[in-house]
């Protein structure tokens, strides 16, 4: 009795591990909020309490739901946020000329990054229960790819290059982890070169000068490669230390843009210098193995898939926005997981985290195939 005891505290020390990373990133965030503006609690600020309240709310819906609900109604929730998306092309909030958001009157959501969520759901449930020998055979991936395409072409025109590029590179993820022919990604990736001609020629102007930035961001100093450069400066004048907590003066001269978003980590990188950067890089990388360990232990293939699709997500989140700020990758517009200014994608990242738990908590519980 004593060893069933201790066998189930060890048990539960996983998912405590994987909570207190989580709510360390969430103070970071806050912590960062606060520096950007300027050591007051102004309205950035005070929206970005209450977006964390909501989302660890809605993290502790998601991880006491019935997960067998969600299983079963995996396709409808695609379907309605894959609605939600036609919606947007139509009716959406326009600004910074891209239609993205919603505007429900007291919030303005973005359903692309709900998706995000809506397609590792999908994709779980149709491989959960497909045949190994089916998913070796093309015709039966039409369905698979098509919940990738749809919503991948719909928020591409909106424009969000980012958010498309994130879905289809962890949807591919999930195809190789599903044991999809290795021959496939082989056609894909030879189609995808020969259609860059097509690509580029419907690229909208501002897409195709971050590229052109990316190649060589002095091209534009004080235009499209401004970003790049005071990013790059902030990161690098950060030392091995940082300049301390408000005292980074490419945050507080306001040098760096879009520190709240996509650049935080430079104002971080500024601010804790390498240390704290480090630091934060591990605590992902641990987040990132407790889901792979987490996806081991499940017995059930909808539960695996989730767990290493959301996995996908979150690595695939890091890296381009890293790489972005840090000029390895063109800037398209991809926050860091949790530590930039919340809002849809701060949601449905904690939604995701949410439903983690409820998979950890349910791990050995069987689900039926054709549920």
């Amino acid at each position: 009795m004593i060893k069933q005891i201790s066998l189930a505290k060890k048990e539960f020390l996983l998912i405590k591990l994987f909570i207190a990373l989580i709510l360390i990133l969430v103070s970071v965030n806050l912590f960062a909020m606060f520096s950007i503006a300027g050591g007051v609690v102004d309205s950035l600020v005070s929206k970005q309490i209450n977006i964390t309240l909501i989302s660890l709310f809605m993290t502790f819906i998601f991880s006491i739901i019935n997960i067998r609900f969600i299983f079963s109604n995996s396709y409808y929730i695609y379907l309605l946020v894959l609605l939600s998306l036609i919606i947007t092309d139509f009716l959406g909030y326009q600004a910074m000329g891209a239609k993205r958001w919603i505007n429900l009157g007291f919030i303005n959501i973005q359903p692309s990054e709900f998706m995000k969520i809506a397609v590792i759901l999908a994709l779980a449930k149709f491989f959960h229960n497909s045949h190994i020998n089916n998913i070796k055979k093309y015709r039966n991936l039409i369905f698979p790819l098509m919940l990738i395409i749809l919503p991948a072409l719909l928020i591409l025109k909106q424009p969000n290059l980012g958010t498309s590029l994130i879905i289809i590179l962890t949807s591919l993820t999930i195809l190789f982890i599903a044991g999809v022919r290795i021959q496939l990604f082989i056609y894909l990736g030879l189609s995808a070169v020969l259609s860059l001609p097509i690509i580029w020629r419907f690229l909208h102007d501002y897409q195709k000068t971050r590229i052109l930035t990316f190649l060589d961001p002095t091209t534009d100093t004080l235009g499209a490669g401004y970003n790049i450069i005071q990013s790059i400066i902030s990161i690098g004048s950060g030392g091995l230390f940082g300049k301390g907590f408000l005292k980074g003066s490419q945050n507080q001269l306001d040098f760096l843009p879009e520190n709240h978003t996509d650049f935080i980590f430079g104002l971080i990188a500024e601010e804790g210098g390498f240390v704290l950067c480090a630091l934060l890089l591990t605590i992902y990388s641990l987040i990132i193995t407790i889901l792979y360990v987490i996806s081991i232990q499940c017995y059930s293939h909808f539960y695996r898939i989730f767990i290493l699709g959301f996995a996908s997500l979150l690595f695939f989140h890091i890296v381009v926005n890293i790489g972005m700020i840090s000029g390895l990758l063109p800037v398209v517009g991809v926050p860091l997981p949790l530590l930039s200014y919340g809002g849809s994608n701060y949601l449905a990242i904690m939604i995701g985290i949410g439903l983690t738990i409820n998979i950890y908590l349910n791990k050995t519980r069987v689900l039926p195939k054709g549920g």
